[in-house]
């Protein structure tokens, strides 16, 4: 980002206080569109350190007084050590209240200037260096708090008066009210809350805890990324005026998926006049056994919801009567052959086989169990012969696990992992969980060094591509941890690349397709959150509510 703003100012000649001014004003718009009565009257307490994240602020104190707020302004830090930008937005505010100090008596022991004429707002500026200067401004009443300690370069964990100043916004965010008692107040940090890396998703010390962390041209790993996000609240992205194809050029291999994406996806594979069930793909669940037949249902039906043309359920035997009774009537099943433990036996790959000459895609895992070497070695089989992309989830990643050193993805024949964090440490045949302490490498790593999408499932899920790219879902809630959710997923995924396949053929793009799903499945679980509540939520209230996530991101693509 440093450099995007760099080159912003070199090559588009827009300079650097502009891009800050943009910035402020950013943040002014997106907390004023919160309040149906706008900032006026509002009192407020802009946090600034000495840099540019407090050079924004001091920016932005200057806009909301001009928008009719009262606002406090206190830098941490001297005045004569702020530079550039910075200093010339400390210096623009001081001077107001130098300039018109006279003309204020509410606040003595301030230097204010309130606005003449029609309007109420007024500016204060405080230079504060001890627990004992704060005092004076944090026992004044507010409404609103602006983080604007530390920006993007923070590097250590915060200490003395910095450190005081964040705790003083984490009780504020705690009670969930400032002095004023008749209103929630409002926690608004600047690009990111005070305190975090924005480099690390692990918090590195004390920070800030925002209702609403505004961020710049794009968002930074800490702004999305667990637990280090969890202290962002609800995240906007404003653009400030840095050109497009700077952010297209970065060389970052991280990516936030937006409903974009996901629309792209919907409306480049929409139903056609002519389309029908085999344009939209035939999808192969290969799953369940004695016992576990409610998986391989709950994957299938999803798969049938999410808009794929036919879908087959392949189980064994003695669970088909079973997997029929859970699955949705327009689901076929087939009987495969099984194992003394009902579980489907190595012996069925030739029934297999013959399913998938009609299949787009093939799905394999679902309460399949892993237990015996015959399932295992159907499942590596399966694999090793696909003619179509293969999803592999639940006991067929288990069956594969750690995953075999000369098994590869392939374009034409990719494979998709759906992993939790269980199976993610078993596949990579180690129950040390600081493995996945960097959820984004360890999954870039996997991922390039076997060529497959790797769906690496957990609070903020993410897509791993074989080159390298590594895609963060923001879609999703903790209802989502409920039983049978994965194998939903699973199925979405399986119903978007059964239609992927179907209808672009050789043109076909699988990470599209999993990115898309990943983010609808997430999605509709949001849905179903909103009017379940997350507890009470189950897998079925997701694919319930795929049609509303689809209808919404492409309202015009599903009508008739």
């Amino acid at each position: 980002m440093r450099d995007i703003d760099r080159r912003t100012t070199e090559r588009f000649g827009i300079p650097s206080i502009i891009l800050m001014e943009s910035a402020a004003a950013a943040v002014a718009r997106e907390v004023a569109s919160r309040f149906t009565e706008g900032l006026r009257e509002k009192s407020m307490l802009v946090l600034c350190g000495p840099g540019n994240n407090g050079g924004d602020g001091a920016a932005l104190a200057r806009i909301l007084y001009l928008m009719g707020a009262h606002v406090h302004l206190a830098l941490f830090g001297h005045f004569e050590n702020t530079k550039g930008d910075a200093r010339i937005n400390f210096e623009i505010a001081r001077s107001i209240c130098e300039g018109c100090k006279s003309k204020s008596t509410s606040h003595p022991d301030a230097e204010v200037f309130e606005l003449s004429g029609n309007s109420p707002g007024s500016l204060s500026f405080y230079e504060c260096n001890s627990e004992e200067e704060m005092h004076q401004f944090t026992s004044l009443e507010h409404d609103i708090f602006f983080d604007a300690i530390f920006g993007t370069g923070l590097t250590r964990p915060l200490s003395g008066i910095h450190l005081e100043a964040v705790k003083y916004l984490q009780r504020i965010h705690e009670t969930g009210t400032g002095h004023s008692q008749d209103m929630d107040s409002l926690v608004v940090s600047i690009d990111i809350p005070s305190g975090l890396n924005a480099d690390s998703a692990t918090p590195i010390g004390e920070a800030v805890r925002a209702d609403l962390t505004v961020t710049f041209t794009a968002p930074k790993p800490a702004n999305v990324l667990p637990p280090a996000s969890e202290f962002c609240g609800e995240l906007a992205v404003a653009d400030i005026g840095s050109p497009c194809n700077l952010i297209i050029e970065s060389p970052s291999g991280l990516y936030l998926v937006e409903a974009d994406d996901a629309r792209r996806w919907l409306v480049r594979t929409r139903y056609t006049p002519d389309s029908y069930k085999n344009t939209h793909g035939h999808a192969l669940v290969i799953a369940g056994s004695r016992g576990m037949t409610g998986a391989p249902a709950l994957t299938a039906n999803a798969a049938m919801s999410a808009g794929a043309g036919l879908v087959t359920i392949a189980t064994p035997s003695s669970a088909q009567t079973a997997v029929a009774a859970h699955a949705m009537p327009e689901v076929m099943t087939a009987a495969l052959v099984e194992n003394e433990k009902g579980a489907a036996s190595f012996d069925a790959m030739k029934q297999i086989k013959k399913f998938a000459e009609r299949a787009n895609v093939i799905a394999i895992g679902p309460g399949l169990t892993a237990e015996d070497e015959s399932t295992r070695k159907l499942v590596r089989a399966v694999v090793d012969e696909r003619t179509t992309p293969v999803v592999l989830d639940a006991d067929g990643l288990n069956s594969l696990s750690p995953w075999p050193d000369d098994l590869r993805g392939s374009p034409q024949r990719p494979l998709i992992l759906t992993p939790h964090q269980g199976e993610m440490l078993r596949l990579l045949g180690t129950d040390d969980k600081e493995a996945l302490s960097d959820r984004v490498n360890a999954a870039r790593d996997f991922a390039t060094k076997f060529q497959i999408i790797l769906v690496l499932k957990g609070a903020r899920t993410l897509i791993a591509s074989p080159d390298g790219l590594v895609f963060v879902n923001p879609t999703g809630n903790a209802g989502l941890g409920t039983a049978g959710a994965g194998d939903t997923l699973t199925g979405v995924i399986t119903g978007f690349i059964a239609q992927e396949f179907g209808a672009m053929k050789d043109e076909a793009d699988a990470l599209a397709a999993t990115i898309a799903a990943v983010y609808t499945s997430g999605m509709a679980g949001d849905m179903a959150a909103e009017k379940l509540g997350m507890r009470a939520m189950v897998a079925s209230d997701i694919r319930r509510n795929l049609s509303a996530a689809i209808r919404a991101l492409d309202r015009e693509g599903e009508m008739p």
